[in-house]
């Protein structure tokens, strides 16, 4: 499927990011021509300087807010497809800063369509957004289809239900009838290596294990579909391919884990310190007053299965085990190592698509 990649320009809001960086990388290797815009990336270290990816690509350092930059970046480039992953992607940070969240992640969306729809050169488009666009009772075993209400709680979520709602109508009222394809993808928690974000699991646990300390865990009995990261970026690249193809194929898509590899956060750290090794061990940080998340969250992933042939890879403990190994390399074999383990991970992984 990669192949299909060769010699298209493709550009990537949020390419900084973590997820923006692997994708990035994948395309970069595929012979596409990425253009990138995204803010200075927000942590030291991070994947995309580690990768080099600065001088692989075209980087346009700017803001989604920033709707003349957008638009001129489209108009310089003229990409034909478009993955826009530029957001605040935090739900602790939402609360503490929920208006830069409402901006960038709603108006973020209207700048990069709006400008879309103005320059006219893209075939396919795909908003990035979250398993959390959902209204969620907490409902035990109940996983979410892509038909369900739409109204995430915190703001990160709300926001994000509010950037998939922007895209509806955007599809509605300006695509229908173009050659322009639109689609939301809404991916479940994603883990890998080169995650160096706050409040996430898997940096907790990585700075934890390197340092030699416990791993502090928050919510240990929560429920996440948790997934490694090549899993979302490959049902990415397939519907913004399929749907270049085809449009009709386009729609809003579910991407998660099989029900059997939604695990608690709890049972997650457990295999990452029996992949770890060396006596790594956990302690349970509950914070009864922490502002509201989520206790259970699953999805349905039947459709983007049937429709597109796409399927998970890994289990959860493949996915675990990919994340220690480049964690791991990085520690013991600096930058280089873990860029090849990076590069041989993509690799193993497309190797075992089907679709």
């Amino acid at each position: 499927m990669l192949d299909f990649y060769k010699g298209k320009t493709v550009l990537i809001t949020g390419s900084t990011g973590f997820k923006g960086s692997w994708l990035c990388e994948i395309l970069s290797e595929a012979g596409a021509t990425v253009i990138g815009y995204a803010l200075e990336p927000n942590t030291t270290p991070n994947l995309f300087t580690l990768a080099g990816l600065d001088s692989r690509i075209t980087q346009i350092y700017g803001d989604v807010r920033d709707y003349g930059k957008v638009l001129s970046v489209i108009q310089k480039y003229r990409p034909e497809i478009v993955f826009h992953l530029a957001a605040q992607p935090l739900v602790l940070e939402s609360y503490q800063n929920p208006r830069y969240t409402f901006e960038t992640n709603i108006m973020g969306t209207v700048n990069v369509l709006e400008s879309v729809r103005q320059v006219g050169c893209v075939r396919s488009f795909l908003n990035i957004t979250t398993d959390k666009v959902y209204e969620n009772n907490d409902q035990k075993d109940h996983s979410f289809k892509e038909d369900e209400k739409l109204d995430g709680y915190d703001p990160y979520s709300n926001s994000k239900s509010c950037s998939e709602l922007v895209t509806h109508s955007y599809k509605k009222s300006f695509f229908a009838n173009s050659k322009t394809a639109v689609s939301t993808a809404r991916a479940g928690n994603v883990i890998g290596g080169g995650d160096f974000s706050k409040d996430r699991i898997i940096p907790d646990c990585v700075k934890a294990a390197t340092a030699h300390l416990p791993i502090a865990v928050r919510n240990k009995y929560s429920t996440r579909p948790y997934q490694f990261v090549l899993e979302p970026l490959y049902a990415y690249l397939l519907i913004a391919q399929k749907q270049y193809e085809d449009e009709k194929l386009s729609g809003y898509y579910n991407v998660g884990p099989d029900h059997v590899d939604a695990i608690t956060t709890g049972d997650l750290v457990n295999l990452f310190c029996s992949k770890w090794g060396g006596g790594l061990t956990w302690e349970d940080h509950s914070d009864p007053k922490a502002k509201h998340e989520a206790g259970y969250l699953s999805l349905d992933n039947s459709k983007i299965k049937k429709t597109l042939g796409w399927h998970p890879v890994l289990h959860v403990d493949e996915a675990i085990a990919y994340v220690v190994e480049w964690s791991q390399a990085l520690n013991s074999k600096g930058t280089d190592g873990a860029l090849k383990i990076m590069r041989r991970q993509i690799h193993d992984f497309f190797s075992r698509v089907k679709a």
